[in-house]
Order: structure tokens, then sequence, then C-alpha cells
């Protein structure tokens, strides 16, 4: 690993692994800084490639393609979580990977991941390792009905996991058990979900951007209101929490840090992600720097500060189904910030582009989205 901590200035390359709507937005605000951009990516015209220097189409697992985007890079950053670690622990011994493997590493195994946070100092719902179908059955009796079932790895908007409501579902939990290592989460009665972007650097700054509340459609992320509708102690507590995490995980770079709040007034965390998060778009016209700012900034040693939110703001993701009925509605919303991401396929359910809604009354505009009948799954 390079333990040398490097200042990368404008005008010199960052090498982005990942070419979705994440790596095109980091790259924007990369180009936005002066800086040049290269993207590894499998997928031909991807939505970062449309806005970078350069494109290699290979596959994340490719080496000759990591060693050639290293080459060309002065600094590698990725932009989503299920990479594969032993290229990147080659990128980490031979070229400049700030954010390092370890945290990513951590949050690449749900089991690991859990563990992590309660030695950070945070709560998490009671959870089981699975890894035959009678250890669901123990865990079940312990834990009783409804639980969920995950992989340990690779899942992401709802993939990946099973809700188990009674005895009847066991069946479908054995072709999940049976395709890698799981866990069992205990239910959680929550009230709402919020989450909080961290961002830290090399020099050890550490900022947390406000707390975001959540609305999850079919276990993908549908709007984010901020400031999160919450009492003044529990958004302090969340800030606290994200900062702990992001402490215990020496963070560079982005993290996403996902909460249950508890109809009892718990702050629980559901997940890590160690990259830009879809509820942090809104960063993008409500802050004064955005959470892709900061994570360029990070990256490349440069300070950061404390953000600030300059406007209450909601934020609408827009999906296959939505595009259509949003183009057609845009020229007559000129207050709606459009924010597409140049995928080529429309298809059902995948993540096209968000709006961004900037208000001092967020029920105002909550109420706008609704009333525009859009968004038919609000």
């Amino acid at each position: 690993m390079i333990n040398l901590i490097k200042t990368i200035l404008p005008g010199q390359t960052i090498g982005i692994i990942g070419g979705g709507q994440l790596g095109q937005m980091l790259a924007l605000a990369a180009k936005e800084m002066g800086y040049q951009v290269g993207v590894l990516d499998p997928t031909p015209h991807c939505s970062a490639s449309q806005v970078s220097d350069f494109h290699i189409e290979s596959s994340y697992d490719d080496q000759e393609a990591l060693d050639e985007l290293a080459r060309r890079s002065d600094v590698i950053t990725f932009e989503f979580e299920n990479i594969d670690l032993q290229g990147l622990k080659s990128l980490e011994t031979n070229s400049y990977l700030p954010q390092g493997i370890e945290l990513l590493a951590k949050t690449q195994d749900r089991l690991i991941e859990k563990q992590f946070i309660q030695e950070a100092g945070a709560e998490v719902a009671n959870y089981y390792a699975i890894d035959t179908i009678q250890d669901l059955r123990n865990a079940l009796a312990e834990v009783g009905f409804p639980a969920v079932l995950k992989t340990r790895r690779f899942g992401y908007d709802g993939k990946g996991q099973v809700v188990l409501r009674s005895p009847n579902n066991l069946d479908s939990a054995q072709s999940l058990i049976d395709s890698q290592a799981c866990i069992l989460e205990a239910w959680v009665d929550y009230a709402l979900e919020i989450s909080v972007m961290a961002v830290g650097s090399p020099r050890g700054d550490l900022v947390t951007f406000p707390v975001a509340e959540n609305i999850h459609q079919d276990n993908i992320l549908f709007q984010s209101i901020v400031p999160a509708r919450i009492e003044s102690d529990l958004y302090a507590e969340a800030q606290s929490l994200a900062r702990k995490i992001a402490q215990a995980g020496q963070l560079v770079g982005s993290l996403g840090i996902e909460m249950f709040v508890t109809k009892e007034g718990q702050i629980l965390i559901n997940e890590l992600a160690p990259r830009p998060h879809n509820s942090g778009h809104y960063t993008i016209e409500a802050c004064d720097f955005s959470q892709f700012d900061l994570h360029i900034r990070s990256i490349c040693n440069l300070p950061i500060h404390e953000p600030e939110l300059l406007k209450p703001a909601l934020m609408v993701n827009i999906l296959g189904q939505d595009l259509k009925a949003v183009l057609d509605a845009s020229p007559s919303q000129p207050s709606w910030h459009l924010n597409l991401y140049g995928k080529g396929e429309s298809k059902i359910n995948r993540k096209m582009g968000h709006v961004t809604l900037l208000s001092q009354d967020l029920e105002q505009s909550l109420q706008e989205v609704s009333s525009s009948q859009i968004w038919k799954r609000g």
C-alpha cells in the first residue's frame, strides 16, 4: 500500500472505476474543477464516458484494464462497492488509491459490516449468520416473523433478499441460502428511514451533510426530503453516529449511512455505501458543495469544509416508467432541476435520472410532485 499522501491538482487525471450515473456526476464535478477524467466500465457509451476524457471499455476484474487506468491516472476512485478486491489490492500497491480497500471490504459483506458498525458504537437490528436452512430455522425461533433474509454479498435495491412473513416462506429462502452465505435480520418496525452522507480526507478532515428523510417504493429510493422531518435531538444524533462510523473506518471519500428511526425514537444503522449515494443527489443544487464536489476534493487531498444547506430540497428519482411523462411535463415545470443520466434503454425500475425541487415549503413540494400524476407509485 502506498502510504504517501499526494495532492492531486487540477490538470491531473482522476480515474473512476465504474461508469454509471454516480461516475457521471463525479466526472462532471471533476471537470468543473479542471481535472482530466478516465473511466473503466464494460458498457459502451456508459453514462460517465459521455462526460469523460477517455473510456476503457472492459470488465472490472480485467487486471490489464485496471493497470491501464492506473497508468493513465494520477489518482483512482470508484463509484460502486461490488468491485473485485484482488484487482483493487494491486492498484493500492502500484498506484494511488487514497480510499484504500479496508472500509470497502467491510461493506462488501453484510455480516462483517454489522460487526464493524457495532464496534464503532452504533446499533443495528438483531442479526444472525445463516449458512444452512437449519441455521435459518434456529434463528427464526429466536427472532420470530417477519424477518429479512439477505445474501451477505452483492445485493442492492432489494436484490438478493427475501422477506419471511411465515413458515410458508421457507421454500423461497432455500434458493437464496443455496446461492451463498446469508444473514437474517430482525424486522424493524420503523417510523421512517433517514441517511447521512459523510466525507473524509487524507488530511483528517471529516464533514457530514444534512440528514435526508428517505421514502422507498419496491426497495428503490423514491424521494429524499431534506432536512429530514425529525426532532432536533434525533437530527443531531444521526449526524453524530455518522461521524463515529466514518472515524472508525478512517474514511477517505464519501460514505452513505442509511438508518432506521424506530417508533420509539431509536436510531438503528441499516447499511453503509462507501461512495456517493442516491439520497445525496439533492446536494448538487441545494448545498454550497455537492457530495460529488467534496468526494473529488477529498481524494485529491484538497481541503473540505462543512457543507451548508442553501435551501430545503425534495429529490425524486426518475425510473424507466416515469421518463416519458417527466420529459413531457418538463417544459411546464421551470422550477424543477432535471438531471438525466444519458442511459440508452428506458427499462422498468431502471434509474434514468432525478428531479430536485428547492422550496422553503417541503409539504408544498411533495404535493406538487403528487399532483403531477407522473410518479404513480407516490
